[in-house]
């Protein structure tokens, strides 16, 4: 379920409905599917999703978060595969992470922050956001901003303190959240069956094979363990002679 081959199927559901497009053009649409990419743990899984994407003429929006314990989104080859993914036509936007923060005129000042930031560093205009993990008080407030679109706005998600199947949804909205489909699997009847659906879609969870949720986290793990010990070998000219070692030794 969680291949580029069964993502390149989803894909194929939303083009053939002729009603794919971005956020700003969803707000001026009745019908409407968007794809949105959370960059949670690896970029370089986000990058080749983007791959993905580009053989199938397919363009969606991916939000990286600038606070991530699990990768920097301002190292120079991190850097380098964003701006890629730019320059060959992917949405990039800020995945914004609360970190505490409960008070929401503070978090419109933070989050106006760091797209500025983020916009700078990048050197292309960041106008939209989603948020990490977001908390009920933070759906219910339904946070609109001058000139930047939010991924919860009340235009591309229909807020419920509890959704039951009864449940009155002006957007279908399906996520893949921790390597599980809640509210629905966009199949064809999921997707051809609302006027407006929003899709999220986690990088982290696919790849060419399509893992299980333990056999996923560790091939990412491996792949990350890889990263680290390239990232030093590069950084430390005495860790050379170690270099082997690390990469043999069986990672569990």
């Amino acid at each position: 379920m969680f291949s580029y081959d069964d993502y390149k199927e989803i894909i194929r559901i939303i083009q053939s409905t002729g009603r794919h497009c971005n956020y700003t053009e969803a707000l001026h649409k009745e019908k409407f599917v968007i794809m949105r990419h959370d960059v949670e743990y690896s970029v370089e899984r986000a990058y080749q999703m983007a791959k993905v994407e580009q053989s199938m003429d397919f363009i969606s929006t991916y939000f990286f978060q600038w606070t991530n314990n699990t990768y920097n989104i301002l190292s120079r080859r991190n850097m380098d595969m964003i701006k890629d993914m730019h320059e060959r036509g992917q949405h990039i936007g800020l995945h914004f992470a609360l970190n505490g923060m409960t008070d929401m005129q503070q978090i419109r000042k933070r989050i106006k922050m760091e797209i500025e930031i983020l916009s700078e560093m990048f050197g292309f205009e960041i106008t939209e956001f989603s948020v990490h993990r977001p908390s009920h008080d933070i759906l219910r407030e339904n946070i609109k901003l001058d000139g930047i679109l939010n991924a919860y706005q009340d235009e591309f998600f229909t807020f419920a303190d509890k959704i039951t199947d009864d449940t009155k949804l002006k957007v279908k909205y399906m996520s893949d959240a921790n390597h599980i489909w809640r509210y629905g699997y966009p199949d064809e009847s999921n997707i051809t069956g609302y006027d407006k659906v929003q899709i999220l879609v986690h990088p982290f969870s696919w790849c060419r094979a399509g893992y299980d949720n333990f056999e996923n986290y560790k091939s990412l793990l491996q792949e990350k363990y890889l990263e680290l010990v390239n990232s030093i070998d590069n950084e430390c000219k005495d860790f050379g002679e170690f270099k082997d070692y690390f990469l043999e030794k069986d990672v569990r």
